[in-house]
């Protein structure tokens, strides 16, 4: 069903983590529904933004963005996190939505939403978000249409730093989040030069891709390598000092023994041991633990094991310490730093050609989620098929760059 010519209720919502991509997607989708308003292509535009994700949807906390203001949208390319605030609600798991207070017992938060957005009138809903959001928008679009006989155009916007969503080639986020991971690694590897034999661990957040992690090291990289070191034997802070030594993500099965003695003799020459840590890479293991000591493993809405609970990087710097011989160990996460930043300008592109053809899937009343499609030739950005949609998509570690990179710091392929 065409929206073309008609008054169009768009209702737009961010949800889950934190990615630099949200305020750019707000902001992109505002600039195409107001061209195509401009343009005749619809007889009028309501613009309302529900606040904090599904919860917002749950409990009718929303505002409408007025005409006057539709011009100032574009200055939310320039800030990081939400515009319009998140949550991480499952509209399926009713006894969280309860327990948060987002329904009253004995209510359906499928049909809670459903009725939130007929009320609101909602022709159109753009879901920025994971796998997750854009799955269960599609399920309440599902809903209305069986349960009422409405009809809401759902199309999604990929938001994840891991870029794990299956079959999309390149997620929103994912490249600014390393660029600002080895940013943030670039002033904290200095700390290698406050003790002897340090140890740092450098953890990056990807629960089931080591893409974020390898991505990273391989910016970090480029930085280190742009840096002109003092060559007199009495400075310690070398080319080598300050490289990444260790790329550990789910993907590669490595030994930590084998590990351990490669990377004592990198310790006993530089006086550091530098190792990026993807934060899923060995949960398997640290959960079987946990569980065969009949310890709970905490998790969230969604079931996912709570990894910021049970600290990968800890874990793997206490069993490596003893390893190398380190004298202090020191774990960083930059994730919080890197997925609050701003769009850069390679995921600004990408993001706004995915609004423009969002809005005009839109129009013709075709819901998907929008991105480059892996599995079609050429990968076109198209709104693709909600059922395809799928999180834990792995990285190909046979990359030829990330395969050049562990030649270079001596990692074997594992």
């Amino acid at each position: 069903m065409s929206l073309a010519g008609t008054h169009v209720n768009v209702g737009m919502m961010t949800s889950g983590g934190l990615a630099p991509c949200l305020a750019s997607s707000v902001a992109y989708l505002v600039e195409f529904w107001t061209a195509a308003l401009k343009a005749g292509e619809i007889s009028g535009l309501t613009l309302r933004m529900y606040v904090d994700g599904y919860k917002g949807v749950l409990t009718g906390d929303s505002g409408v963005v007025p005409p006057e203001a539709y011009g100032e949208c574009g200055r939310l390319h320039d800030i990081g996190g939400s515009p319009i605030g998140n949550s991480r609600v499952k509209l399926t798991n009713i006894k969280d939505c309860i327990a948060r207070g987002f329904v009253k017992d004995g209510e359906s938060p499928l049909e809670v939403a459903a009725q939130r957005l007929i009320k609101d009138g909602i022709n159109v809903l753009h879901t920025i978000g994971g796998d997750d959001t854009n799955t269960q928008a599609a399920e309440l679009s599902k809903y209305i249409l069986e349960k009422h006989g409405g009809k809401v155009v759902v199309v999604g916007m990929p938001k994840t730093i891991d870029n794990d969503v299956v079959p999309i080639l390149q997620t929103f986020g994912a490249d600014t989040a390393a660029e600002q991971g080895a940013l943030f690694f670039n002033n904290v590897v200095s700390e290698s030069s406050a003790n002897p034999r340090m140890l740092i661990i450098h953890e990056v957040m990807g629960r089931d891709s080591g893409y974020l992690t390898a991505a990273t090291a391989r910016k970090y990289r480029e930085l280190c390598k742009k840096t002109s070191f003092a060559s007199a034997p009495c400075f310690t802070a070398t080319s080598k000092s300050r490289d990444v030594h260790a790329v550990w993500i789910p993907e590669l099965h490595f030994s930590i023994a084998a590990e351990g003695e490669r990377l004592r003799k990198v310790m006993d020459e530089t006086g550091c041991v530098n190792v990026f840590l993807s934060e899923g890479a060995g949960v398997e293991e640290i959960v079987a633990e946990m569980e065969a000591a009949g310890e709970e493993v905490p998790r969230d809405a969604f079931g996912h094991v709570s990894l910021a609970k049970i600290n990968p990087g800890v874990y793997f710097s206490k069993r490596l310490a003893g390893l190398v011989g380190a004298e202090k160990t020191l774990v960083q996460k930059s994730g919080y730093f890197a997925r609050s930043a701003a769009s850069n300008g390679f995921d600004r592109k990408l993001i706004r050609d995915c609004a423009e053809v969002g809005v005009r899937s839109a129009l013709e009343g075709t819901s998907g989620c929008m991105g480059q499609d892996e599995e079609r030739d050429g990968t076109p950005i198209r709104a693709i098929e909600f059922e395809r949609i799928k999180g834990g998509k792995v990285f190909d570690k046979t990359l030829s760059w990330f395969a050049e990179m562990l030649g270079e710091i001596g990692q074997p392929m594992a």
